[in-house]
């Protein structure tokens, strides 16, 4: 299967959730190219990039998943090979 680089922009507002949220990344650990995390204090919030090359179907079910997260938010922007 083809696979394509794209970059999920993820927002945290529920600090309890970021075991589930590093659980589910370490399960797709194997496509993740790089990650970095950005702690914004004055909002209360955490911001994390996550740089990815895996099949379409894969992106598209880690950024599902990510958003049914309660306290998270994530969009993916997708390369266009």
């Amino acid at each position: 299967m083809e696979s394509r680089v794209a970059v999920l922009s993820i927002i945290v507002e529920n600090e309890d959730a970021v075991s589930e949220l590093n659980e589910l990344l370490h399960r797709f650990g194997k496509y993740i190219i790089g990650r970095m995390g950005i702690p914004y204090r004055q909002k209360d919030m955490n911001i994390i990039c996550v740089a990815i090359d895996a099949p379409n179907d894969e992106i598209n079910s880690l950024t599902g998943a990510l958003g049914r997260i309660d306290g998270i938010s994530a969009k993916a922007t997708y390369s266009k090979a």
